[in-house]
């Protein structure tokens, strides 16, 4: 299988990865809580790009959600698709980056991006064929946009 592993960084990334949650999650017929409630053979085809699928026939995102403060990460997890995501997953700090790139990139999101790395690595590992990232992140501000570039360029490097 060509698995896909999605990382969605920030306030913005978090958001626009939730509704993607849901939107894909429907179309393959996948509950709140990662049961195949669907009704076609079509909708299970090629469900490994996206989901691992777990012993007890759970369907489990293969994402990791990134923050450098929790608020977003609490919103998900209290959140109808709270329940879908592995909670080792969440890789989030406590200062936030104050909007400001230069955080995201060479302070608060250095101190955070090795944690982050070992949990895409694991992701990376756990996958037969890897396609590749989808990453989902704001283009301005701090988190999203500084942590979210340095995530780009530590994965570009190949520090997997």
């Amino acid at each position: 299988m060509r698995e896909i592993i999605h990382l969605q960084t920030g306030q913005c990334g978090n958001q626009v990865g939730g509704k993607f949650w849901e939107t894909i999650s429907n179309e393959h017929g996948i509950s709140s809580e990662g049961k195949y409630v669907g009704t076609s053979d079509n909708q299970l085809e090629r469900i490994n790009v996206y989901y691992n699928e777990s012993s007890c026939k759970k369907y489990v995102p293969r994402a990791v959600l990134i923050d450098l403060e929790p608020g977003t990460m609490d919103a998900i997890r209290q959140g109808p698709y709270g329940e879908l995501f592995r909670p080792d997953n969440f890789v989030f700090g406590q200062s936030g980056a104050g909007n400001n790139w230069a955080k995201g990139h060479y302070t608060e999101g250095a101190e955070l991006i090795d944690s982050v790395m070992d949990v895409v690595r694991k992701e990376a590992e756990s996958s037969d064929c890897l396609q590749g990232f989808q990453i989902t992140h704001s283009l301005g501000g701090g988190t999203g946009a500084g942590m979210g570039t340095l995530l780009i360029s530590k994965i570009r490097e190949g520090i997997l």
